[in-house]
């Protein structure tokens, strides 16, 4: 049996006015890369909400990314690269005690179900992996997957679907500044 292709999924959030009253318009970037005969396939997704958390659009992103690309009935393996703790830490350690319990959680209520439903959907499309990076402290990837978030909230905008990514622009932008000097992507 051929083994699956892999896919790497750099995803971030960003909720502008995220925790204050009112509507917090918010976005989700992400860069994929996928292992070709010719090397590395780059695509970026994104999307907006008009009010939102960090939270939500960190999940959003997630499904939305999943389901593009299952979207021509093609199952990946897929490690999601993400520097929200909510969504790794939940897709690992929650979410397995609350399917257990059918969807309840000793504490009270779940935030944000439906959400965690769809995501758990999602991933079961592809076999995927979730990990954790430090955001905002110069990794490359999720310097990018942050600024189309941002992007996407600010503009309250979102892709047709997987694009053609400009990460290797936007690199080469920030090393003429002095930025990842000597990064090789």
């Amino acid at each position: 049996m051929a083994s699956l292709p892999i896919a790497i999924l750099h995803l971030d959030e960003s909720c502008l006015g995220n925790g204050r009253e009112g509507d917090n318009p918010g976005g989700g970037g992400g860069l994929i890369e996928i292992r070709n005969a010719t090397g590395v396939q780059r695509r970026d997704v994104y999307i907006h909400s008009a009010s939102t958390t960090n939270n939500r659009m960190a999940l959003s992103s997630a499904i939305a990314a999943l389901q593009l690309l299952a979207g021509k009935g093609a199952r990946l393996r897929v490690l999601i690269v993400s520097d929200s703790e909510y969504l790794v830490k939940g897709m690992r350690e929650w979410v397995p005690g609350w399917v257990s319990r059918n969807w309840t959680r000793k504490a009270g209520p779940i935030e944000n179900l439906q959400l965690w439903q769809t995501l758990v959907a999602s991933a079961r499309l592809h076999e995927t992996q979730f990990t954790w990076v430090r955001g905002h402290r110069g990794h490359p990837k999720n310097e990018y997957a942050n600024d189309l978030a941002v992007a996407a909230a600010k503009e309250q905008k979102t892709s047709a679907g997987i694009v053609e990514s400009r990460f290797l622009e936007w690199l080469a932008e920030r090393q003429a500044k002095g930025m990842f000097e000597g990064y090789d992507p």
